[in-house]
């Protein structure tokens, strides 16, 4: 296969590819739009507005609910304190006179905080009013629980279905994008955008959505029922505001950078964790072992403490509140004790007002603690919009043109096309092909022999000129239109985890038994899948090694039979096939082949001779077309190429 060099993705997503490439390209520094990415999350869930509608009347019918508690536990603590006072002053006596009598005796604080209250003298603990109350406690604490059960399990519903429209976007994105976007790409890393991003994306949905809602909700009614009971009390509870928004900013913007890398690194890991694997017989063969170990370390190290540095940095921000929280705790403690004792404030409120500052405080310390939930969410959102963002290849014309089978009639015009700008490829180019002729593409790597058949599938878009399919424009066809005219076989096979049958009826659409077993007779296949244990069920994966290279290469061509193609494109088709074997395909294929328009790359020219027209090509041009004898008579370029290799065969 040629080696043309691909052209660089515009997405800016390329990673370092090939042994060690995970050691070079560091990741991004920081966050490239923090709000815009978070704002964009968020409208993802636009679709579900009706919801989440549904979910904020929920957490703040919760959260309105919650809040009269501790006021109505207050209430309660004032009918015990009251109680136990009123019990220990002489029923004979007025409230009035016994505030007198305290004062008598200098017992001012004392007797103000009497005077405010309302304490019947000779009166005990009314405890059916404390049932009361308590039994209320308990009926607005559960209705708020329910509330809240309620909207988790919508919110979980709400995250999972954006969720799944995320995956599908991503799966639907890489089927629009163009081949040179793979070109770039590692397989890992773009597979960790797809599903580890993703599910670091859902759970900090999940997590923090709701969270943040109800936290946000719970200070807003928790400030004014503080306010309710006191304001100067609650003045000081303001004071955490602005001091822990101030240390969460400060350290959230440090640790994003960190949760950036952590993800990036992650991707570089499962990109070189995916290539070692597959590939791990031959880093065995070249005794590489240690060395793919060595990078593994390497990049678990940079993920490692990028991953911690964000953690731990993160991780600051909720210490940092609950410091700030319990020392305004304390300050609210001394004044309320304080008023208590000059009878500004009754026991009771200020025991509600302590478990509202506790409430008050709890919220600010989980907004804090979901910083890095939300952040690394952020950072996982960002790498996926960068491939949701990757430039899509070119849309398919709304007026494309309806196609049945083709004749097979092409026609290359004036074709220009380049991978990279400054690198010309293939300049003005032009030919012609007739149904039924079998065209063969010879010469030296590079020469963009594979790049001239990815042009007729539309893998690239031609820069300029034409390409013509009985003669009408290909780009007047839907690709998937166009593309249902091939069949193609690679020098590199691909073959899912199945069973052989299914590899083989992967080329058609409507393919029965009969038909599979017709195709895997003309590949020479047939022999061979019968002497498996299952036969033609028998399964197929990456680790069986009951399958050889040529077997599988057979099974590809077995795939191209079963298509029943107008147009045949074999790159190399027959490289991992035995002599014998190659023979026995050739034949095959000729029968294939005939009635259909066939392209051939080949670098064994013996297996070619008989092709109606052959092309020699030398970066990028056309510089010799003929059949095999009219080549060799003419003593050019496919001659040296034909004799090099009898030449190093008889050697």
């Amino acid at each position: 296969m040629s080696s043309s060099t691909p052209k660089a993705a515009s997405s800016g997503m390329g990673a370092p590819r090939g042994p060690m490439a995970g050691m070079f390209g560091p990741p991004p520094a920081k966050s490239k739009d923090f709000k815009g990415t978070l704002k964009r999350l968020l409208n993802e869930l636009g679709v579900e507005r009706k919801t989440l509608v549904l979910v904020l009347g929920l957490i703040s019918t919760s959260v309105a609910v919650g809040a009269f508690g501790p006021r109505i536990l207050g209430r309660a603590t004032n009918y015990v304190f009251y109680g136990f006072l009123g019990r220990r002053i002489p029923a004979d006596l007025s409230k009035a006179q016994a505030v007198a009598n305290l004062r008598k005796q200098g017992q001012e604080q004392m007797a103000a905080m009497l005077e405010k209250s309302s304490v019947v003298p000779g009166t005990g603990i009314d405890f059916s009013a404390i049932s009361r109350l308590l039994l209320l406690a308990i009926l607005l604490y559960g209705i708020s629980s329910f509330f809240m059960w309620l909207q988790g399990y919508l919110m979980a519903g709400v995250t999972q279905r954006t969720v799944y429209r995320l995956r599908q976007s991503a799966e639907e994105k890489i089927g629009r994008l163009p081949l040179s976007f793979f070109d770039t790409q590692s397989r890992g890393d773009l597979l960790s955008r797809v599903t580890n991003d993703v599910d670091n994306i859902s759970n900090s949905l999940q997590q923090g959505l709701s969270q943040i809602l109800n936290s946000l909700l719970t200070i807003i009614s928790v400030l004014l029922m503080m306010v309710w009971i006191s304001p100067v009390l609650a003045l000081v509870s303001l004071v955490a505001i602005p001091l822990s928004a101030f240390f969460s900013v400060r350290i959230a913007k440090r640790s994003q950078r960190e949760f950036i890398s952590q993800w990036d690194w992650t991707g570089k890991l499962n990109g070189h964790v995916e290539e070692m694997h597959t590939g791990h017989s031959l880093i065995k063969v070249f005794g590489r072992r240690d060395r793919a170990i060595n990078e593994f370390e390497f990049l678990n190290e940079k993920l490692y403490e990028s991953s911690f540095k964000a953690q731990f940095m993160s991780g600051l921000i909720q210490p940092s509140t609950a410091l700030i929280s319990n020392l305004i705790y304390v300050a609210i403690a001394v004044l309320g004790g304080y008023r208590v004792a000059t009878g500004t404030m009754t026991l009771g409120d200020v025991q509600a007002f302590i478990q509202y500052s506790r409430q008050f405080g709890m919220p600010l310390a989980q907004i804090a603690g979901l910083m890095n939930t939300v952040q690394s969410g952020v950072a996982s959102a960002e790498r996926l919009f960068l491939l949701l963002d990757a430039q899509e290849e070119t849309p398919d014309s709304v007026q494309a043109r309806p196609t049945g089978r083709a004749r097979g009639d092409i026609d290359f015009a004036d074709v220009s096309f380049r991978y990279k700008e400054d690198q010309p490829l293939i300049e003005n180019f032009s030919l012609q092909v007739k149904s039924g002729e079998t065209i063969a593409i010879v010469g030296p790597t590079g020469a963009g022999k594979t790049t001239l058949v990815n042009l007729i599938m539309r893998f690239y878009e031609i820069d300029s000129g034409r390409i013509t399919l009985d003669g009408v424009d290909i780009r007047d066809f839907t690709r998937d239109d166009l593309r249902r005219q091939f069949g193609m076989v690679l020098q590199d096979t691909w073959l899912f985890s199945g069973s052989m049958s299914e590899n083989i009826a992967f080329g058609s659409l409507d393919a029965t038994e009969e038909d599979v077993v017709a195709a895997a007779k003309a590949a020479n296949l047939d022999h061979f899948l019968r002497s498996l244990p299952d036969g033609y069920d028998s399964l197929l994966t990456d680790e069986n090694s009951t399958v050889s290279n040529g077997e599988r290469q057979l099974l590809t061509i077995a795939r191209a039979f079963i298509a029943d193609p107008a147009i045949l494109i074999l790159d190399e088709a027959t490289s991992s096939v035995d002599t014998r074997t190659e023979i026995l395909v050739q034949a095959a294929m000729a029968k294939l082949r005939s009635g259909r328009t066939s392209f051939v790359i080949a670098h064994r020219l013996s297996t070619i001779r008989g092709a109606d027209s052959i092309l020699v090509m030398e970066k990028g041009q056309l510089v010799e077309q003929g059949s095999h004898d009219e080549l060799m008579a003419k003593k050019g370029h496919y001659f040296t190429l034909y004799a090099s290799q009898f030449t190093q065969a008889l050697q």
